[in-house]
């Protein structure tokens, strides 16, 4: 009897030190190792006393696998000191954000919402200025020439309104204040038209570009807010900006904002930028671009488990996540987050890590790659 508990324990420790994928790349994990320890647990079970055997071995590996993995996240992943969100103060202009406004010097700006922690290149051909505080109330700004706001997004609940519009406004609320919204955008002779799933709505008031991100997981209530001047719009001649060193960097470490952004406001560990894994993700996101696929699964037949483990990184959980084709980071993690297995691994409390890794095809399309982790 103190055989097959000992084996039971060695064979739940195997169980839960595996290599996890996440949805959508579940199916690309190899558990067909563990057949024959199902079929021997499940003929051992027949008798009563190898029963009760079974019960307490599953009971103490279950606390020790609880026990080890509450360690292993205790280390990697702290939850930051909570601060409170700014008070918001009425505002004559369609929106502010954090009390900011379009045309606000940066000198203003920045008097509410401090330095800024990171600048990140964006579609625009302007640099999105990224203000938090361990990502929360998380603001980007962009300031034209003149060093006025002339962009600025968020996706914390932090807006106000003359319109009234807030995070708890669902969709049909935003139509209904800011009118009909738009179905394409014209781009030099080309016009695009707009693949909102609705998802979000892109409106044009007077002056300026409106797009309302809405999670459709929480009845299309907002989730976020992009304002952009038209000026800024127009720096922007295709819908797909010119590809650089400088955009593909920025890019990605947006989409890691982002994706910490969104796990700060639920309460969630913050994942910690990890290098190696930007590197597999961004090779894996150049083979899709180059080759014209999009698959967790390579040309070669490698999974997302295989590129990892090929290139050294260590793990115990792992998930990825995929995009393709969407305008910017922005975008890209919007629609993430409305589909719900990847919405699982952007908020899942087990991962220490993120590296992404953006190319792009040779029509100027991103591709992106997120490799979560803990190791």
């Amino acid at each position: 009897m103190r055989k097959i508990f000992m084996l039971l324990i060695i064979l739940m420790l195997l169980f839960f030190a595996r290599p996890i994928w996440e949805e959508p790349v579940g199916e690309y994990v190899d558990l067909s190792f563990l057949d024959s320890v199902d079929d021997a647990i499940e003929n051992l079970a027949a008798d009563a006393n190898v029963t009760i055997a079974l019960d307490d071995a599953k009971e103490f590996t279950s606390r020790l696998a609880s026990q080890l993995q509450a360690l292993v996240l205790t280390s990697t992943s702290q939850m930051p000191e909570a601060v409170e969100k700014p008070e918001l103060s009425e505002t004559d202009s369609l929106f502010a954000i954090h009390n900011v406004t379009l045309g606000m010097s940066k000198e203003e700006a920045q008097a509410k919402v401090g330095l800024p922690l990171r600048l990140m290149r964006n579609e625009y051909g302007s640099d999105w200025h990224s203000y938090h505080t361990n990502y929360q109330n998380y603001v980007l700004l962009s300031y034209n020439k003149d060093g006025n706001v002339d962009g600025m997004f968020t996706n914390q609940d932090i807006i106000s309104s003359t319109e009234g519009i807030t995070m708890q406004s669902n969709k049909e609320e935003v139509r209904n204040l800011l009118g009909v919204p738009l179905k394409s955008l014209q781009k030099g002779n080309v016009q695009y038209i707009l693949d909102t799933r609705e998802e979000y709505d892109l409106f044009k008031v007077d002056h300026l570009y409106v797009t309302v991100f809405y999670d459709i997981h929480e009845e299309s209530t907002v989730t976020a807010l992009q304002v952009i001047h038209e000026d800024l719009e127009k720096e922007r001649q295709e819908i797909y900006a010119a590809p650089n060193d400088e955009i593909r960097e920025g890019y990605e470490y947006l989409l890691f904002e982002l994706t910490n952004s969104a796990r700060i406001q639920r309460e969630l560990p913050l994942l910690k930028w990890d290098q190696e894994a930007m590197l597999t993700a961004r090779k894996h996101s150049e083979d899709m671009a180059e080759n014209e696929y999009f698959n967790h699964t390579n040309i070669d037949g490698e999974s997302p488990f295989d590129r990892m483990s090929n290139d050294g990184i260590d793990f115990f959980v792992a998930g990825e996540n995929l995009a393709y084709g969407q305008y910017s980071s922005i975008f890209a993690h919007e629609g993430l987050m409305n589909s719900m297995g990847h919405r699982e691994n952007i908020v899942k409390p087990d991962f220490g890590y993120l590296g992404v890794g953006a190319a792009y095809n040779n029509e100027n399309q991103p591709f992106y790659t997120a490799n979560f982790f803990n190791r």
